[in-house]
């Protein structure tokens, strides 16, 4: 699990930025504008990071006893680590990335 808060500067003078609770690229609860009530997330959709900044938040801004991460980290034959998520069935390497599939899903799904 990683937290994520949004530090994106917008042409417009509403703030939007929230604060983002994420296992791998799903997001699991949010903080609006980074105060409000924690909000948690059913259907857990994927973060769109494009045009955004974000900072890793070290301190935890969300009770996540309840919550547990379904993701398997593996290390990849050039010592990076990923994460599959076998519900999806998708993959963190750039072999994913780029082609929707790798050897990893291959052989954990």
């Amino acid at each position: 699990m990683q937290i994520l808060k949004e530090v994106t500067q917008w042409d417009t003078d509403t703030e939007c930025n929230h604060t983002y609770l994420l296992d791998g690229d799903k997001i699991v609860a949010y903080r609006p504008h980074h105060t409000g009530d924690v909000q948690y997330i059913k259907s857990q959709p994927r973060i769109d990071r494009r045009g955004r900044k974000f900072v890793e938040v070290k301190d935890n801004a969300f009770v996540i006893a309840d919550v547990k991460s379904k993701l398997i980290s593996i290390t990849g034959s050039k010592g990076n680590t990923y994460q599959i998520d076998p519900d999806a069935g998708t993959c963190t390497c750039p072999g994913f990335t780029f082609r929707n599939t790798c050897k990893h899903i291959k052989e954990y799904v």
